[in-house]
C-alpha cells in the first residue's frame, strides 16, 4: 500500500491551481487512526504542507471552541510597492522537476527506513548492511530509469530553469570590471627580470625637444610614426623599413601625432592650428580639419571622433566623417592643452595643461563628443600636466605627471573625484604608461638621471630604472602586443626596451591575446 500512498501524495502535491486544502483537522486524524489502525500520519502531512508551501496559500489554523472560517481570512491583495523597494524577480516553476525533487529531499529519511526494517529481520549485522546497501543502490538506480533523469548525484534540488531577465542597456553595473576586464599579473617586488638596456637604438636626428608637444605613437599595425624636424617618417617595426610620409613646409613642423585604433589613419596636428588626416597605407593626405587658432599640441581618438588640444586653450571634437566636421569646442584651460587621452573605456576624456589642471570630461548622452562643462578640475599639480594614461583594468583610475616644479605621480579616481595617491619621483615626468601584463606603471624621467622607471601598482613600490638617455625622455609608446616600449629622448635617439614581456617559464601568467602582429623586439636584435 506504501506506492499507492506515495503516489497519492505527489498527486497532490502537484496540484497548482484549485483549491487547496489545510492540514486535517484532530478529529479526523483520530478517526482515520480508529478506522486504518496504524496509519502514518506523518507522511500525510508532510505533503500537505509540501502542497500548500507551493501553491501559495497559507493553512489556517484552528482555535479551540471557535471557527476558523470565521474568524481567519486571508487577503487576497496584491501590495502596491515591493517591501524591500525596487523590482524582484519572480521565476517560473513551470520547468521545474517537482517529481524528481520530492523523491531527493525525502531519500535520506527513507533509506534510514529501509536499513533499520533490514537490520530488525536480519541476524547477522555484517549481512543486513551488506543487503540494505544493495538495495538502497537497485532502488536509487530504478528509479532513475522510470523518472528518466539519469544520475542525479550532483544535481541542484528545485533549481529555476529560465534566467532572470537581463539589465537595461542604460543600467550601470559598478562591478562588471570584476568580471568583464582580464586583470594583469600581480608580481612581487624584483620576482621577474627586467632588461635595464634597451635593444635596440635608432638615431632620430631634428627630433624637437619640446615638452609640450607629442611626435610619436605606435599603430596597432606594428608602425611607428615619429615627427623629425619638418617631416614625418613610419618605420614599420615588422620589417624594418623607413618611409618619409610628407614634409611641411618651411617654418612649419607636425606638433602631435596619433593613430586611430584600428587601421592606417594618422592624425597630424600642426603649428598652422590644423589636424591632417592621412591613408599612410596609400601615402595619401584625406582631409585638412581647422579649428584652432595656434598649434596642435595634442590628440586622441574616440573611433570616428578625433579630440584635438592647441596651444589657445580649447580643445576640439573633430567627426572625421561629416563635412561639418568640427562637433564642439571646450573651453577648460588658460594655457596650452599639451595632454589629450581617452580613458579605456572611451567614457571620459582627460586633459593636462600647462595651467597645471587636470579636467576629466564625461561623454556625451549621445556617444558622440563630450558635456561642455568638465565633470572634475584637479588642481593639485604645481606645474604643467603633459603625462596621462588611464589604468586597463580600472578604467576609472587615471593617472597624471607634473613637471618640474612638480614632479609627483598621482592616482584619480574619475567616479568620485578624489585623489587616491600622490608620489614624489623625484624628476621631471614626460609620460606615463600602463603595462597590460603586469600591475605595473613606466614613467619617463627629464633631469637628473633621465630614465625610464617601473613601478609596481597600486603600492607604488620601484621595480626598475632603464637608463640609456643622455638628456631628458620626452615621449613614449607601446607595441601592440604590450611587450615592448619605445622611448623617445632630446638626445635624437629613440630607444627600444624589452620591460613588459610575458615570462615564458611561469605556466600560470597569461598569454598575450593583441590583435597586432608580433613584434621583431621579441627576438634577440642587438
Amino acid at each position: 500500500m506504501s506506492q499507492f500512498n506515495f503516489v497519492s501524495d505527489l498527486q497532490n502535491a502537484l496540484i497548482m491551481d484549485g483549491e487547496t486544502r489545510g492540514p486535517a483537522p484532530r478529529w479526523k486524524k483520530k478517526l482515520e487512526a480508529s478506522l486504518n489502525g496504524s496509519v502514518n500520519t506523518t507522511r500525510s502531512v508532510l505533503s500537505v504542507s509540501y502542497n500548500t508551501s507551493f501553491s501559495g496559500v497559507q493553512a489556517p489554523t484552528k482555535t479551540p471552541g471557535k471557527s476558523s472560517e470565521g474568524k481567519t481570512k486571508k487577503s487576497n491583495t496584491t501590495p502596491s510597492k515591493t517591501p524591500g523597494g525596487g523590482d524582484r524577480f519572480i521565476p517560473n516553476r513551470a520547468a521545474t522537476n517537482f517529481e524528481l525533487a520530492h523523491f531527493l529531499v525525502n531519500k535520506d529519511s527513507g533509506d534510514k527506513s529501509d536499513e533499520e526494517n533490514y537490520k530488525a529481520t536480519s541476524s547477522n549485522s555484517n549481512e543486513s548492511n551488506v543487503q540494505a546497501s544493495a538495495h538502497k543502490g537497485d532502488r536509487q538506480k530504478l528509479i532513475s530509469e522510470v523518472a528518466q533523469v539519469g544520475d542525479s548525484k550532483g544535481g541542484r534540488i528545485l533549481c529555476y530553469q529560465n534566467k532572470a531577465p537581463a539589465a537595461p542597456e542604460t543600467h550601470n553595473n559598478p562591478l562588471k570590471v570584476v568580471y568583464s576586464i582580464k586583470t594583469p599579473i600581480s608580481t612581487k617586488s624584483g620576482s621577474r627580470y627586467i632588461p635595464t638596456t634597451s635593444e635596440r637604438i635608432l638615431d632620430a636626428p631634428d627630433f624637437i625637444n619640446d615638452y609640450y608637444l607629442n611626435l610619436m605613437d605606435w599603430s596597432a599595425d606594428n608602425i611607428v610614426a615619429v615627427a623629425l624636424g619638418s617631416c614625418v617618417y613610419l618605420w614599420n617595426a615588422q620589417t624594418g623599413n623607413i618611409e618619409q610620409l610628407t614634409e611641411f613646409e618651411e617654418g612649419d613642423y607636425a606638433g602631435s601625432l596619433s593613430w586611430i585604433q584600428e587601421g592606417q589613419i594618422l592624425a597630424i596636428g600642426n603649428s598652422t592650428g590644423a589636424v591632417e588626416l592621412w591613408d599612410c597605407s596609400k601615402v595619401k593626405r584625406l582631409r585638412v580639419m581647422d579649428g584652432h587658432s595656434a598649434r596642435v599640441g595634442s590628440l586622441a581618438w574616440n573611433s570616428f571622433l578625433v579630440s584635438s588640444g592647441s596651444r589657445d586653450g580649447t580643445i576640439v571634437h573633430h567627426d572625421v566623417r561629416a563635412r561639418e566636421h568640427k562637433l564642439s569646442t571646450l573651453s577648460g584651460h588658460t594655457q596650452e592643452v599639451c595632454g589629450l587621452k581617452w580613458s579605456t573605456d572611451f567614457k571620459y576624456l582627460a586633459s593636462g595643461g600647462n595651467d597645471n589642471l587636470v579636467n576629466v570630461w564625461s561623454a556625451a548622452s549621445g556617444g558622440v563628443g563630450t558635456a561642455t562643462d568638465p565633470l572634475h578640475k584637479f588642481n593639485d599639480h604645481q606645474a604643467a600636466v603633459r603625462a596621462l594614461a588611464w589604468c586597463p583594468w580600472q578604467p576609472s583610475t587615471l593617472a597624471s605627471g607634473g613637471g618640474t616644479a612638480d614632479r609627483c605621480i598621482k592616482f584619480w579616481n574619475v567616479n568620485n573625484g578624489t585623489l587616491m595617491k600622490s608620489v614624489d619621483s623625484k624628476s621631471q615626468v614626460c609620460s606615463l604608461l600602463f603595462s597590460r601584463h603586469y600591475k605595473e606603471l613606466i614613467s619617463a624621467h627629464g633631469f637628473a638621471n633621465n630614465q625610464l622607471t617601473i613601478w609596481k601598482y597600486p603600492t607604488m613600490v620601484k621595480q626598475a630604472d632603464l637608463t640609456g638617455h643622455t638628456s631628458r625622455v620626452l615621449q613614449m609608446a607601446m607595441s601592440p602586443d604590450g611587450s615592448t616600449v619605445i622611448s623617445a629622448g632630446a638626445d635624437e635617439t629613440l630607444r627600444l626596451w624589452n620591460c613588459f614581456a610575458p615570462d615564458p617559464l611561469a605556466s600560470k601568467k597569461a598569454v598575450s591575446t593583441s590583435k597586432g602582429k608580433q613584434s621583431v623586439f621579441r627576438q634577440s636584435i642587438r
